[in-house]
């Protein structure tokens, strides 16, 4: 065997990857990719936003801490659907707007939403193609004391070549056993090196298992010991996923203490494969 470690750390939608990293294409019934710029802005920003509306987002506008992309209808091309909507807790009233408690409340509520938006268990969730992002207030509106967040379901991720379009909604496509076109793959030499794909897609690395490396209250062990339990589990469980081969090749995507401080207790295991 011979392991690829791949050492990640989460973008700030989930696992974006995660998955985030990373999350992540061809998907059903909605033709080609979009990397066009978003439709027209607004001007106001303190209300809140509307759940379950569809936007057309492009890359850049998944790592803004704002956005005012106009919605667009359902069933027309979109790469966003905002799955979870609400008010930040009444602690965050005098909070800085890029402060770090306010990043960690996002973190955990975006991904546990996102969960049960998609459907799946949280393993399932980590190697989907479909990752969050999430939004606030403008600077000023911020500044006159709107407190609203936005989680979106996104086509993709920080590592995308560029956002996909989603069915008309997202909500339940991971339940059962999810299509490929929905769980992540990577297409490159190694898995911190190349692009994610669905799985559909020809492809060289799937994500296949993950490991929990820990509870809610623990503190973080430290990175040589995340990356060492990393490295073995993933070595053991791919030689299983693989029907244990004389001879093969897996990666990992482990996550740092900022990425354990906001939530995430888990990393990806990978195995080089077509299939």
């Amino acid at each position: 065997m011979r392991g690829a470690g791949s050492i990640g750390a989460m973008g700030r939608g989930g696992w974006q990857w995660a998955l985030a990293l990373v999350l992540t294409a061809t998907l059903v019934g909605c033709g080609d990719p979009s990397t066009s710029e978003p439709t027209t802005k607004s001007a106001s920003s303190f209300d809140p936003p509307e759940l379950g509306a569809c936007r057309q987002l492009a890359l850049p506008d998944i790592s803004q801490a704002y956005d005012a992309t106009e919605p667009v209808p359902c069933a027309s091309p979109h790469t966003a659907q905002t799955y979870a909507v609400g008010q930040m807790p009444a602690d965050f009233a005098d909070a800085a707007y890029d402060a770090t408690e306010v990043g960690a409340f996002a973190f955990r509520t975006c991904t546990t939403q996102l969960q049960k938006f998609l459907g799946g268990d949280e393993s399932v969730a980590m190697r989907s193609v479909i990752t969050w992002a999430w939004f606030r207030p403008s600077r000023e509106s911020w500044a006159e004391g709107a407190r609203w967040y936005r989680c979106d379901a996104v086509g993709g991720g920080e590592r995308s070549a560029s956002l996909v379009n989603l069915p008309e909604t997202a909500r339940g496509i991971l339940q059962g056993r999810p299509d490929d076109k929905w769980m992540a793959c990577v297409e490159g030499s190694s898995v911190d090196q190349g692009n994610k794909i669905p799985c559909s897609q020809t492809h060289d690395w799937r994500a296949v298992t993950t490991i929990k490396l820990g509870e809610p209250a623990d503190a973080y062990p430290g990175d040589q010991i995340v990356e060492t339990k990393t490295r073995n589990f993933c070595s053991d469980s791919v030689g299983a996923w693989l029907n244990y081969p004389v001879d093969f090749d897996y990666g990992y995507t482990w996550f740092h203490q900022s990425e354990w401080d906001a939530g995430n207790r888990r990393s990806i295991c990978w195995a080089k494969t077509s299939d």
